[in-house]
């Protein structure tokens, strides 16, 4: 029997939503989409869980978009390109029903795809030395829904930055730029995560939930008008993109030609 790409447990008032690709960095594919979507909608419907911290298991939080996937199997392509042109613009967390806090516990990498799952979380707790990129320019990709998601809560020239160079900065450039609320020692995220999580357990729920309801607004909003803005361009039709899953592949340098 295959494995769970996401798993989802509770302990006490606690879900614990698992990324659990860890032979590939957790990065997203097909499974880990369906997945990922079930284990929240199993925690927003957990009537004894309160609050939940995301993570992924083995060297990373998520390093994005499985591009090997993409590369190889057209309708995983085809399904980034309608992500990209607004189908889903609410993502994961902006269409449950109970509003519960999400903390996203980030170690390695979260790249990507990875990142807009994580800002998507209502809180972030990352280890030192933790890379968050918005890599989807050098795939090729649309960026403006995760710039958007991200803009929301870093509204700063450096979310433009990560956007325009698709270049990864750490927790600690992060947290001092407001995206970030927590930095802790290596190795200590999912800890830092569930001290946090106490914190919120302390509150009443359904004021927490209120909080939670309109602070996700915003950001579902913005990555709609993105996704809108952009639809247009077609990226996922130009040689460009292609060529970006083809070097990746292949392990070596992008040729780009601007088509």
């Amino acid at each position: 029997m295959t494995s769970k790409a996401v798993t989802y447990r509770r302990e006490g008032r606690i879900g614990y939503v698992t990324l659990n690709r860890p032979r590939v960095l957790n990065a997203v594919n097909k499974d880990l989409e369906i997945d990922l979507a079930e284990a929240l909608q199993s925690f927003d419907m957990d009537d004894e869980a309160w609050v939940a911290v995301m993570h992924g298991a083995g060297r990373a939080f998520c390093s994005g978009a499985d591009v090997k996937e993409r590369f190889h199997n057209p309708d995983s392509r085809q399904r980034d390109a309608d992500w990209g042109m607004g189908m889903n613009p609410e993502g994961f967390l902006g269409r449950c029903i109970n509003w519960k806090p999400v903390i996203a516990a980030v170690h390695g990498y979260c790249l990507g795809y990875g990142l807009v799952i994580a800002v998507e979380c209502d809180l972030i707790v990352a280890e030192e030395g933790a890379e968050f990129g918005l890599t989807e320019t050098l795939r090729g990709f649309p960026g403006g829904p995760a710039w958007a998601k991200v803009q929301n809560f870093m509204p700063s020239k450096m979310t433009t930055e990560m956007l325009l160079t698709g270049q990864s900065q750490t927790a600690e450039t992060l947290l001092s730029h407001g995206l970030i609320n927590r930095v802790t020692p290596k190795g200590k995220h999912l800890e830092g995560a569930l001290a946090l999580a106490e914190q919120i357990l302390e509150a009443p729920p359904l004021a927490v939930r209120a909080g939670v309801r309109v602070t996700r607004w915003p950001w579902v909003r913005a990555a709609a008008e993105a996704d809108y803005y952009q639809a247009a361009l077609r990226l996922h039709n130009t040689a460009d993109f292609e060529e970006s899953a083809r070097a990746f592949v292949e392990k070596r340098d992008p040729n780009y030609t601007g088509h």
